[in-house]
């Protein structure tokens, strides 16, 4: 019977290095965070002061066995390197614990993508940031990977393809980039036809797990998927969002992190290029956790991408908050939660698109209705009426749209 069924959970013991006396906190807090998206136990931590790194293990032989001892009689243990690892020094840390299951951190994070990704399109986007990780770390080594079995790390493109050779994956790798390609055409076709109709964009856009999802719920009445994890939603989601009678389309994007492995940003970054040709950001931060982190991650990453559009500081999960002199002076305090300073946020969102617009009052003559009605898509209409002699509009025009109604400005 199922209930007879118990159910093992992979442990996973860290091996912290310290490079940063300041950073090595917030980076083993991360890694723990990670660990439990991933569906694993957090198991445990030794740390390493690294004044030296050690070519074939990265960490020192005495460092290894005092892990080794540690994990005798441990079932079903991985250990997580909290950095990057070469292959051979993945392979020789392995060995040097009894050929326990080693991993680095972009491994975790790429398997934690593979189990969130739910679009098409996402799916081939980890698969290809999976096999671009995986095609170096092929050659030689098809025998000691086929050993890993199954857990984390092995979700995605799986053993089956782990075991085939270099051309194969080669060819795989360039099957994905095309199909790829092909969707960002698409995406780039109908963001182009989006800005010839005047549609107003914003992005949401800052750390993994700052309430991204749950705010773009608060202000759409969408349900969007939203849960207390890293990663929790990896696909492009986009809502219509109305403030006083203006139309918007909000789109949220995958989370950032901390060192983001640069491939995956690469396998994600005509995603969110499409994202990011948005006419405002609104740049989300934890106000409750590592705020200046976040930010500066965020904008990071962002000028990496060569991100120019404007942005707004959003400062979620503030309900808790008391002091706010300490945060950005130009922050947006809300809590998309509890409903807090959203009203706060949507009129900073209003002010932003007003300072390019002008509000006027047109005068249509009814023989130039059919007329109107083609531009009518540039203009949000506030109040009108019929009179004897014409319709009269009262708009709001985008600044860089006035010369087209011109002809029609009355008083």
């Amino acid at each position: 019977m199922l209930s007879d069924i118990q159910i093992i959970q992979e442990k996973v013991y860290i091996i912290q290095p310290i490079l940063d006396k300041e950073d090595y906190k917030t980076e083993h807090a991360e890694a723990m965070s990670l660990i439990e998206s991933a569906g694993a136990v957090y198991a445990g931590t030794i740390y390493q002061a690294i004044r030296e790194i050690v070519p074939a293990t990265y960490i020192g032989s005495g460092k290894l066995a005092a892990l080794r001892e540690r994990l005798e009689g441990l079932s079903e243990i991985t250990v997580l390197f909290n950095g990057d690892l070469s292959p051979s020094q993945t392979l020789n840390i392995s060995a040097a614990l009894n050929d326990v299951k080693v991993i680095d951190r972009t491994t975790l994070i790429l398997d934690i993508f593979a189990k969130r990704a739910q679009s098409n399109e996402g799916k081939l986007q980890v698969e290809l940031a999976q096999l671009k990780y995986i095609y170096p770390r092929l050659k030689g080594k098809g025998a000691a990977l086929s050993k890993l079995g199954g857990g984390i790390g092995t979700r995605g493109p799986g053993e089956t393809q782990l075991e085939t050779d270099r051309r194969h994956i080669r060819m795989r790798i360039d099957y994905l980039e095309d199909k790829l390609r092909a969707l960002a055409t698409r995406r780039s076709l109908i963001n182009d036809r989006r800005e010839k109709d005047s549609v107003k964009t914003i992005s949401l856009i800052g750390y993994t797990n700052t309430g991204k999802s749950t705010l773009l719920n608060a202000l759409t009445n969408a349900d969007v998927y939203a849960a207390d994890q890293l990663f929790a939603t990896l696909d492009l989601t986009t809502r219509r969002l109305q403030i006083d009678g203006s139309d918007f389309l909000l789109t949220d994007t995958v989370g950032f992190l901390q060192s983001l492995p640069h491939n995956l940003i690469e396998a994600f970054k005509s995603t969110l290029e499409s994202a990011l040709r948005c006419d405002l950001a609104l740049i989300v931060c934890d106000a409750a956790g590592a705020y200046n982190r976040q930010l500066e991650t965020t904008l990071q990453t962002l000028k990496e991408m060569h991100f120019e559009k404007p942005y707004l500081i959003v400062m979620n999960k503030s309900e808790n908050i008391e002091d706010f002199t300490l945060y950005p002076r130009e922050s947006i305090f809300i809590s998309a939660k509890t409903g807090m300073g959203l009203d706060r946020l949507r009129e900073k969102i209003l002010e932003f698109f007003r300072a390019r617009t002008s509000e006027v009052l047109l005068r249509i003559p009814y023989e130039k209705i059919s007329l109107y009605g083609k531009m009518k898509k540039y203009v949000v209409e506030k109040d009108f009426s019929y009179r004897d002699d014409a319709l009269y509009v009262k708009a709001v025009i985008e600044n860089i749209y006035l010369d087209k109604f011109k002809d029609y400005f009355c008083g």
